[in-house]
């Protein structure tokens, strides 16, 4: 009987959840707002954790500057969110019949639901969260090429999340976030001292594959299909169409710049190993 109340209760506990996310949380109005103020409350717990946790299980956490160690925990938010964002993207692009050609009659510019408006605000949350330690700390945390690719990928992220307009394209530029886990890890590898070890050659390679996949192939599918659907991208408001060819573009150059930067990082490294 004890155990009957108690799941009731549990029940009622539930479903009462269940109500606030879906009448508050989720109601398309607050949307916008509540997954902003959300990635960013996100962004400040997982840096706490970050510090608690790595100051009890990783001895050389301890040894870190004041710097390095705000580095370390801003490492760790980054790659959450990459995580987060691209399971989203990866869903929605490849997955999710919302961008299908096949599925729907509406522009495929002007599709958008729920989830992948919730699942955007996160990432706006994250991107004035990252945005705003990079300013507090500069340069510690990026130089000026940080500061131009976050403000570039808010603004697009921002307008796809509150007109509803371009989030396919939004999406597919997202997925270049895949990438995020193995630059943090090389970072991690360098500061415990594993600079020689093999852990950080295999990491090197994955950068490469991963880079070149996410952030180059990628993107020219990206602009394939924008040009297959042009006529659709014409439909959507002036300032949109700017950001869906502008930003990737200005990304696209960013990447092919860093790029080169891996290759060469790569070569030197493999060539120290012979």
């Amino acid at each position: 009987m004890l155990a009957s109340n108690e799941m009731m209760k549990f029940k009622s506990y539930q479903n009462r959840a269940n109500l606030f996310v879906k009448e508050y949380l989720l109601a398309d109005p607050l949307i916008p707002y509540t997954s902003i103020i959300g990635g960013i409350f996100a962004c400040k717990m997982f840096y706490d954790l970050t510090q608690l946790f790595s100051t009890v299980h990783f001895k050389s956490y301890s040894s870190l500057t004041r710097i390095q160690r705000v580095e370390w925990n801003n490492r760790s938010i980054s790659t959450i969110h990459a995580i987060f964002v691209t399971t989203m993207s990866l869903y929605f692009v490849f997955c999710s019949n919302l961008y299908s050609d096949d599925q729907f009659s509406e522009l495929v510019t002007f599709r958008s639901s729920s989830w992948s408006t919730f699942a955007l605000g996160v990432s706006v949350g994250y991107f004035i969260a990252d945005l705003g330690m990079i300013f507090w700390f500069f340069p510690s945390l990026g130089g000026y090429e940080y500061v131009i690719h976050h403000l570039l990928s808010l603004v697009a992220v921002a307008y796809s999340m509150l007109s509803g307009e371009g989030q396919l394209y939004t999406y597919m530029v997202l997925i270049s976030e895949t990438t995020t886990p193995g630059i943090n890890l090389r970072w991690y590898l360098d500061a415990a001292g594993m600079k020689k070890s093999k852990a950080y050659i295999i990491n090197g390679v994955v950068i490469f594959i991963a880079w070149m996949v996410a952030r180059i192939l990628l993107f020219v599918y990206m602009f394939y299909h924008v040009y297959l659907h042009f006529d659709q991208v014409e439909q959507m408001q002036s300032f949109g169409q700017v950001l869906v060819i502008i930003v990737p573009l200005v990304l696209s150059i960013m990447n092919l710049v860093w790029f080169s930067k891996i290759i060469k990082g790569l070569k030197k490294t493999l060539a120290k190993r012979q």
